[in-house]
């Protein structure tokens, strides 16, 4: 394996100079920074990236620590955080919280032992004293798609309240009156916000939400199984389950199936946090869409702001509805069959006026 000095060697320049051209120092002339980097071509020379953390107090690398790598969303977030990362000449370090805070707390300490430049979290809930303390330390760090409140961290982050409004503004157009949530753990940001977005969304329509229409559960497909068998078990069950997100809406099909029930026929489910899978089950699943792409670029672009001395913002982007089929929505040229509401269910308001549109993007200084 070539080293600096056979670089220098070979270049016939000084070790001083190979150092100065591989670090853009801009003291180098034209013609020495030519023959540096052919000489380097030839060679396969690789840098050492540890050395060279040692010199500059940096390792162009960025942690990431994620809630669900099995989840579709965080691996598609994963992924363009990976991508931006590259583009801007930094590596990422991935870890796999699993939902558990434990395991949270391992990977954000092996990642600060590993001298990491910065690190993006989506924090499995706010409670931790080695989150909080790295927040507090002046480590770089961004917050996406979850927070914890009242830490001062930019926050990289999707709006799903004008989404939830227009998803119960879609199902109630389609005759819907009993609708139950699959919330996510209350110890999560997005798991309060989301239950309350829908239950403001009902209030709207002078809909109730029982505390027998919330199940709880913790972001994973077995929960939304569970609580799903526990809606189909009340005397007068759901019309609709909305899943708070996306694994928990298949373990909620799983258990509609299992009854030998059909969607959206004896019963309807919307999801939060659309897959791509959603187009291929039949019906195809109405969800709400986060741009996440989207969200993983900014959250580099906002670490490495932080990390390069400049101002870092929060970011802000809205969520859209996304209509399918498995709510009874009608098919191109069909008419729509409203549902006759309860017997039970008190006389219905009008409809409240139609929101302003969310905007684009809210930056503002976190």
């Amino acid at each position: 394996m070539a080293s600096i000095k056979d670089v220098a060697a070979e270049a016939g320049v000084s070790v001083a100079t190979v150092s100065r051209v591989l670090n853009d120092h801009p003291s180098v002339s034209a013609d020495a920074r030519t023959r540096v980097l052919a000489a380097v071509e030839a060679l396969g020379y690789r840098p050492n990236a540890v050395a060279r953390s040692l010199r500059t107090d940096q390792t162009r690398t960025l942690g990431l620590v994620i809630s669900d790598v099995l989840n579709p969303y965080f691996t598609h977030l994963a992924r363009s955080v990976e991508e931006e990362a590259r583009a801007l000449g930094y590596s990422v370090i991935i870890g796999n919280a699993d939902e558990r805070p434990d395991l949270q707390d391992h990977h954000v300490r092996t990642l600060l032992d590993r001298r990491i430049d910065g690190l993006l979290v989506s924090p499995t809930d706010g409670g931790s004293p080695l989150m909080l303390d790295a927040a507090r330390s002046g480590t770089p760090m961004v917050f996406v798609d979850r927070w914890i409140p009242g830490v001062d961290v930019p926050v990289v982050r999707s709006d799903g309240q004008a989404a939830v409004h227009d998803l119960v503004t879609h199902l109630h157009g389609l005759g819907h009156r009993r609708l139950a949530i699959i919330a996510g753990p209350a110890t999560t940001t997005t798991g309060q916000e989301r239950v309350e977005a829908f239950r403001r969304a009902l209030g709207a329509y002078g809909l109730p939400l029982p505390d027998a229409c919330i199940g709880q559960g913790d972001f994973q497909a077995e929960s939304g199984r569970r609580a799903t068998e526990r809606f189909l078990d009340l005397a007068e069950p759901p019309e609709v389950v909305f899943a708070a997100d996306n694994l928990m809406a298949l373990g909620a099909l799983d258990a509609i199936r299992a009854r030998g029930l059909r969607v959206p026929d004896d019963i309807a489910l919307a999801a939060f946090d659309d897959i791509p899978w959603f187009v291929h089950t039949d019906p195809p699943i109405t969800a709400i869409a986060q741009p996440t792409g989207e969200l993983g670029r900014a959250a580099v672009r906002a670490l490495v702001d932080r990390i390069e001395g400049r101002p870092p913002a929060s970011v802000t982007l809205p969520a859209r509805l996304v209509v399918r089929r498995s709510c009874g929505e009608p098919a191109p040229g069909e008419r729509v069959a409203l549902r006759e509401p309860s017997a039970l269910q008190e006389p219905l308001r009008e409809p409240p006026a139609p929101r302003e549109p969310s905007p684009v993007m809210n930056r503002s200084q976190s």
